[in-house]
C-alpha cells in the first residue's frame, strides 16, 4: 500500500519563510533604530550635563581669581616698585575673574575662535609650537 503525503506547495511555503525572515529583520532593524537613539540622547544629555558642570566651575573659579585679586590687593605692599608690580598683578586676576564669571567657558571660545580667524597664520604657527613643546615634554628619553 502507497502512503501518500498532502501536497504542499513549496512556493508559498517559501514566500511565507521569506516574510518571516524580513518581518524578524525589520523587528531587528527598529530594535537596534530605537537602541541608537536611547544612546545618542544619553550621550547627548551626558555631555550638557558636562558642559553645565564646566561652565559652573568656570564661575567658580572667576569668583576665585577675583577674591585673591582683592586679598593680594588688601595685603600687598601700596607703595614703591612692589605696590606697582602687586596692583598690577591684582587687576588682573579681577579682571580674569570677572571675565571668567561673566562669560565662562563659551565666551572664551567664541573669543578664541575670534582671534585664531582674525590671525590663522600665528594662529597655526602656535598651536605647531605647542605640540612640538608637547611632544618634547611627553617623550621618553
Amino acid at each position: 500500500m502507497a502512503t501518500t503525503f498532502p501536497e504542499r506547495n513549496l512556493g508559498s511555503t517559501a514566500s511565507d519563510a521569506a516574510n518571516k525572515g524580513q518581518d524578524k529583520l525589520g523587528d531587528a532593524a527598529n530594535k537596534a533604530k530605537e537602541l541608537g537613539n536611547t544612546v545618542s540622547q544619553k550621550v547627548g544629555d551626558a555631555a550638557s550635563y558636562v558642559g553645565r558642570k564646566a561652565e559652573d566651575a568656570a564661575k567658580g573659579m572667576g569668583a576665585g581669581m577675583k577674591s585673591l585679586g582683592g586679598t593680594l590687593r588688601e595685603h600687598a605692599p601700596h607703595s614703591g616698585m612692589a605696590g606697582t608690580a602687586s596692583s598690577a598683578v591684582a587687576d588682573s586676576l579681577e579682571n580674569t575673574g570677572r571675565y571668567l564669571q561673566e562669560r565662562g567657558f563659551e565666551g572664551i571660545c567664541t573669543d578664541l575662535t575670534s582671534v585664531i580667524r582674525r590671525n590663522p597664520i600665528p594662529a597655526l604657527l602656535m598651536g605647531i609650537v605647542a605640540g612640538f613643546l608637547l611632544a618634547r615634554a611627553t617623550s621618553r628619553r
